[in-house]
């Protein structure tokens, strides 16, 4: 279709992509449509009207705790808001890489990241971390127990979410998994890592 691909460098992760798109958009406004994923509302409204009544729906009310990595943050922020509106009881465990360098497509590690303007750090009661090689290992047993095959964020949210759910007797526990795994079928961690 004409498209060129313009790479940024690896070191720099997702901001490195939004500060050339920022760049690009400001330079050449007439050239570009740019959606800013992660300053646009529409991100965190479209799980306030969705994700968050369909998770109530699905639970019959009996959510306890909400588990979600974030990235462009619209997911948690959403999902959070429209729970909280609902019963103010409700957990929200905000997962995030361990460290700055990792490697978790999409996901963020906020104290070192440029923050998205729609993330909203009062909404979590809970932070977690997690490290890539564990988020890797849980996408591994996704794939091969549960049939599921999801991203690495999406194992790092499991991963989040199974470690909530020991914590205690009896809740509900849900979270979301934010992508497919079929884009990083290449990726050596199918065959390495820690549980080998």
């Amino acid at each position: 279709f004409g498209a060129k691909v313009i790479e940024t460098h690896p070191a720099l992760g997702t901001d490195g992509a939004i500060e050339e798109a920022r760049r690009r958009f400001e330079a050449y406004p007439e050239r570009y449509y740019y959606p800013d994923q992660y300053n646009n509302p529409a991100n965190w409204l479209a799980h306030f009207e969705s994700t968050g009544p369909e998770i109530w729906a699905q639970t019959e009310g009996e959510i306890t705790h909400f588990v979600a990595a974030v990235g462009t943050s619209g997911t948690f922020v959403g999902t959070v808001r429209r729970l909280k509106s609902r019963n103010r009881a409700i957990r929200a465990v905000e997962v995030q890489p361990a460290s700055a360098f990792h490697g978790l497509e999409g996901m963020k590690h906020m104290p070192t990241a440029l923050v998205p303007g729609i993330y909203d750090p009062d909404l979590a009661d809970e932070r977690v971390t997690v490290e890539t090689e564990d988020a890797q290992a849980t996408t591994r047993d996704l794939a091969r127990i549960e049939g599921i095959l999801a991203g690495p964020s999406g194992g790092a949210a499991v991963l989040a979410a199974l470690r909530t759910a020991r914590q205690f007797d009896r809740g509900v526990v849900v979270t979301v998994i934010p992508d497919g795994g079929s884009r990083y079928l290449g990726d050596p961690f199918w065959t390495e890592g820690r549980d080998k």
